[in-house]
């Protein structure tokens, strides 16, 4: 046979040219390989150039480019294959990190499930056969005292086939009322018990958490030791890790605190009776998905290495997780509420990717109010897009492999058995809660993040970075007001939107003046972020470009605050005079877009970094916006 070169082809059947070796295709053969030493050269040339290191500097470049998690967990700017991670198993096997299925979600993807919270029968009825009909494939209904009266369970699922849409409650405290309610429907409609699918969510944990009045859970651990001898597919408990989350708390610690919950209930299950595979077999965890895509991913990844840990040393053989994610109701905001659609597409992508067996992507509108149909149909389309058009259930863990994400779930994972074992420690999490101990550490991770979210370190893009002034309102039904008087609820954006509030309600809008110095390439990276800052606030930038007179554009602004925006070398030259004089014209306050110097009538600086919320509070107390 005559030898084919290497760089020659061979004919198919097809009639395609195609390699002769498997291997003819060498990319970037004829270089020498990279080495990390070479990429840490690169990188610190940059750095210096950037100002970020000097020629002295004699650490790792790649510190300076290194990220922090809330929970202290360094991210590095580069994974290679020295950084492996091993013992990730199989799908479907012990840990369960890859999944907790074999078949992960490839033959039907993940539950496409949304949630209803109305307390109108006929109103969440309609919603919720238009979902049905839309590609939902399960049932998230709030019952009682906050959704349907429980004596109208039986309205709202009118024409819903539950046995092929299965209906998750949330009842609150009417757990048991409601549970008995949904077994009479599937009894009237004949439904074998052995067929029933459902999940009855009862969580006197969640409820101890959010109302700071404990409750028992006894009384949820009897019920499940009936359902499991009478509905082998129904699920009873729910280990809810919202709270946690919406608390302030970081992924550690949502994740330490749901699986010490998961815990408790497993010893209130065995002491009602059940073995331990059996307890486990009752539980569904709920879980945040935020728009940090690869923390979601690890999160959920994390989560099942965790119970499955749990459950061995509980004696079981080691249970998958039921997980069920729900887009961060934390996140979303209520001011260019439309932004929102892009983060819960990021959150359910991650949970996705991370395994979830179940999603809920909360509607765009879900801070303002009840969902409109509009709202109702981008949320369920969400997982259409990704699931039908984008494949993402098509590969099972598709992230499983990388450095980076294996390396994020380990870390995270040891850091959420910290967090675990520590309540443990304590006496478990109904102490942790009685005690407020858990509570404290929730505050202190929200004091850090409050700091960054105010310093805009931590951006909310369309509320503390990009925001519209002149945005329409969105309008929409208000919802049931959910129990308090425990753990406090958070959305990172309230205070930057509560200063949009406070200036839209003044008579007019309030004013800052850019004062810009020098040619416009000089000034205008300073007057848009000065710009972009104040309008965070519901502050209209007025910026006049290259004023020929600053003091005469300065009166006809209407406002007494100004703020000078130009290069390092305009401001030597001109800062001073130029403050001066718009003090003499009636500026009771003049700001300098950059870091602070030595002028005499600047009275505030706006940097990267600078306490965006301490500023413009100062601002619209200035302007006297009450």
């Amino acid at each position: 046979m005559t030898e084919v070169a290497e760089t020659e082809s061979v004919p198919t059947p097809g009639g395609h040219a195609a390699p002769a070796e498997p291997d003819a295709l060498k990319l970037a053969a004829e270089f020498p390989e990279a080495s990390r030493e070479q990429w840490r050269e690169l990188v610190a040339g940059v750095l210096r150039k950037s100002g970020a290191i000097d020629e002295g500097f004699e650490g790792l470049p790649e510190s300076k480019l290194v990220t922090r998690t809330y929970d202290g967990l360094e991210i590095q700017p580069l994974y290679t294959a020295e950084d492996a991670v091993e013992g990730t198993g199989f799908p479907g096997l012990p840990p369960f990190v890859r999944s907790a299925r074999p078949e992960g979600s490839v033959t039907t993807g993940w539950d496409i499930r949304a949630r209803y919270a109305r307390r109108d029968a006929k109103a969440t009825n309609t919603a919720i056969l238009a979902d049905l009909e839309g590609g939902v494939s399960s049932i998230w209904l709030r019952a009682g005292a906050t959704g349907v009266p429980v004596a109208d369970l039986g309205d709202a699922l009118n024409e819903v086939y539950v046995d092929l849409a299965p209906v998750t409650l949330d009842a609150g405290e009417e757990y048991e009322a409601a549970a008995n309610e949904l077994f009479t429907l599937f009894a009237e409609r004949e439904i074998p018990a052995s067929a029933v699918t459902a999940t009855l969510a009862a969580d006197p944990i969640g409820l101890t958490a959010r109302t700071g009045t404990a409750h028992p859970l006894a009384p949820a651990a009897q019920l499940a030791a009936r359902v499991a001898q009478s509905h082998p597919k129904v699920r009873t408990i729910v280990a809810d890790g919202l709270p946690f989350h919406e608390a302030g708390g970081s992924d550690a610690q949502e994740l330490g605190a749901t699986i010490a919950a998961g815990v408790a209930y497993l010893r209130a299950l065995t002491e009602a009776g059940l073995d331990v595979d059996a307890a486990a077999g009752q539980l569904e965890f709920r879980l945040a998905a935020t728009a940090d895509q690869f923390l979601t991913i690890a999160k959920f990844r994390a989560a099942r290495r965790l119970w499955a840990r749990v459950t061995e040393v509980s004696g079981g053989k080691g249970a998958g997780m039921r997980q069920h994610a729900v887009t961060s109701p934390a996140m979303l905001t209520q001011r260019d509420p439309w932004v929102n659609m892009l983060r819960t597409t990021l959150a359910c992508f991650g949970a996705g990717v991370g395994g979830a067996d179940a999603i809920t992507v909360l509607p765009f509108d879900a801070a303002i109010g009840q969902p409109d149909a509009f709202s109702a149909r981008i949320a369920r389309n969400t997982h259409a897009v990704l699931l039908e058009e984008s494949k993402l259930a098509g590969v099972i863990d598709p992230a499983g492999g990388s450095w980076y994400v294996e390396n994020l779930t380990e870390d995270l994972a040891q850091a959420a058995w910290r967090e675990f074992t520590a309540i443990e420690a304590a006496g478990g999490i109904e102490a942790e809660l009685a005690s407020g101990a858990l509570a404290g550490r929730l505050a202190e991770t929200w004091e850090k993040r409050s700091k960054r979210i105010g310093t805009r370190r931590d951006p909310i893009t369309g509320v503390s970075e990009f925001p519209n002034l002149t945005e329409k309102t969105v309008v929409r039904d208000a919802v049931e007001d959910l129990p308090g008087g425990g753990l406090p609820r958070y959305r990172y954006a309230e205070v930057f939107e509560a200063l949009r509030d406070r200036a839209d309600a003044h008579p007019s809008r309030p004013r800052v003046f850019l004062a810009t110095l020098g040619p416009v390439a000089a000034h205008t990276g300073r007057a848009s972020f000065a710009a972009n800052l104040f309008q965070a606030g519901g502050i209209e930038a007025v910026n006049p470009g290259a004023p020929e007179d600053i003091v005469a554009e300065f009166r006809a602004s209407g406002t007494t605050v100004a703020c000078l925006c130009g290069s390092n070398t305009s401001y030597a030259e001109e800062a001073d005079s130029v403050a001066k004089a718009l003090k003499e014209a009636g500026a009771t306050s003049v700001l300098l877009a950059g870091k602070p110097g030595d002028h005499p009538d600047v009275t505030g600086y706006l940097f990267t970094g600078c306490d965006a919320l301490e500023v413009l509070t100062g601002t619209l107390n200035e302007l006297g916006v009450q």
